[in-house]
């Protein structure tokens, strides 16, 4: 594409900030009166028409912008757009009330996004990035069962009753949990399927279970999606009653598809960078008339989420991106903080 002249520049963010706005076709006369700008309409017809033949606007009874004319404005507002003192204040008192319990961080969350960017919001739980083994104890309750208590780097726990062949007592119980303890000390699940085989049963048994509980823990998508705001889409008016409507509220029950699209989405990004997808960006045809404003959260190596939300093309950016990046940055806090409690 040519070069934008800084007069061009002007126009194209004036005129996506005017059709988010009105969510009408903007003409040239619209923007000299609403703008007060200092050239006349017919100047700025000739720019309008030098903008679509760039590929930034596209023509009905006035101009609306493309992708490409939302990509630019995007970029510009990337640089400059932070959130209100007061909105920060206001989100961060919400989250003083709550219990240090990320269930209710993300539920909140996505309430939050979902009302202060008017779309439908989306928050994945946290998982580790790499599942590593740290400890494990092995408890006699009654008869043949035992408590298995698994524990991973980060503090996750797992708990699992195991029923045994025979009644073993709790010596040979600690004994076996302790040269585990030793043996697979800081492995990742990759690291404990390279292992020698173990000669004691039991031992060999225990190994097994561990090793099937880590792959499970880490061959999780994304963790648990939770949503809010789908009214804030259907009120949309070009959603209500359209195919776009409705191939996006059909996405929206496909969890494994949304799944692999906030994973393959996010997976790129820096923690606290936003990511903007813009009308189905990476193959997604069912989103191709929205946008998505995603970021990853958490403590990078660690444990990480993703969050964003997602609505109509000409939905506000100048106010979701700010919001989103705010957001994220408050979880990573607050995921930081809980993290350096339990340790």
């Amino acid at each position: 594409m040519k070069t934008l002249t800084e007069r061009q520049k002007r126009i194209l963010m004036l005129i996506v900030r005017e059709y988010i706005d009105s969510g009408q076709s903007v003409g040239s006369k619209s923007l000299v009166k609403n703008y007060k700008l200092d050239v006349s309409s017919a100047t700025i017809r000739n720019e309008m028409r030098a903008l679509t033949e760039m590929g930034y606007l596209r023509t009905t009874t006035g101009r609306i912008p493309t992708e490409a004319g939302y990509r630019y404005f995007i970029r510009q507002v990337m640089k400059n757009a932070d959130l209100p003192n007061a909105v920060q204040r206001t989100i961060s008192h919400q989250f003083a009330q709550t219990r240090s319990n990320s269930n209710e961080w993300m539920i909140l969350a996505a309430s939050v996004l979902a009302h202060q960017t008017q779309a439908v919001s989306l928050v994945t739980a946290p998982r580790n990035e790499q599942m590593l083994f740290k400890h494990v104890e092995l408890i006699s309750t009654q008869g043949r069962q035992i408590l298995m208590v698994l524990v991973f780097a980060g503090g996750e726990v797992s708990q699992q009753i195991l029923t045994l062949a025979e009644p073993i007592p709790q010596e040979r119980l600690s004994q076996v949990a302790e040269r585990l303890n030793i043996s697979l000390d800081s492995l990742s699940v990759e690291a404990l399927s390279l292992l020698p085989k173990r000669s004691d049963l039991l031992e060999k048994d225990i190994l097994l279970l561990v090793q099937d509980e880590m792959q499970k823990r880490s061959a999780g998508s994304s963790g648990e999606i939770y949503m809010d705001g789908m009214e804030n889409i259907l009120a949309e008016p070009s959603f209500a009653g359209s195919d776009e409507g409705r191939r996006t509220l059909r996405f929206f029950d496909e969890r494994s598809l949304l799944k692999d699209m906030l994973s393959s989405s996010a997976v790129d990004s820096n923690v606290g960078g936003v990511q903007v997808l813009i009308g189905g960006d990476d193959g997604w045809e069912e989103l191709k008339e929205c946008s998505m404003v995603l970021s990853r959260y958490g403590i990078p190596g660690q444990a990480t989420g993703t969050l964003g939300v997602l609505g109509p093309m000409r939905m506000p950016y100048a106010r979701t991106i700010p919001t989103v990046r705010y957001m994220a940055d408050l979880l990573s806090g607050l995921m930081a903080e809980n993290r350096a409690m339990k340790m």
